[in-house]
Parts: C-alpha cells; structure tokens; sequence
C-alpha cells in the first residue's frame, strides 16, 4: 500500500517504555488466575487463540479498574 509504513504504525509500540514489565506482571498472572500455563521458555505459541483473547480481556478489565480508581481519587 502507498504511504504505508510498519515501522511507524506500529500499534504495538508502548507509550510508556517503562511499562513494560508491569505489563508483563498483568499477563502472567491474568494466565495464573484463567489457569493457563506459559512455557518457561518465553515461547507463548503454543496458546490457543481463545486463551490469548482471554489473557487479553483479563488485562483490559484490570486495566480499566486500575484507570477507573485513578480518576476517582482525582476528582475528590
């Protein structure tokens, strides 16, 4: 495609660096509470892809609490 260019619309680039491994931290224990068990090697492709969105949407709820509790404590 024209004016497409991967290295700049990279969606999964986080905004915060630093990050990182609290993200890491969440998916490992969003995979600890559904029951679904990483290798310890790091490979993840052995998931299903249903475990994977249930990973995911594990993630999403507890980051939208995480959002959620930070604007309450900023309004009061």
């Amino acid at each position: 495609m024209a004016g497409s260019n991967s290295s700049n619309n990279n969606s999964n680039q986080l905004l915060v660096p630093q990050a990182n491994q609290a993200l890491d931290q969440l998916k490992y224990e969003a995979a600890q509470q559904l029951g679904i068990q990483f290798s310890q090697d790091g490979y993840h492709g052995h998931l299903l892809t249903r475990e994977a969105g249930q990973i995911g949407g594990n993630i999403t709820r507890q980051l939208v609490q995480i959002a959620e509790q930070q604007l309450a404590g900023q309004s009061r």
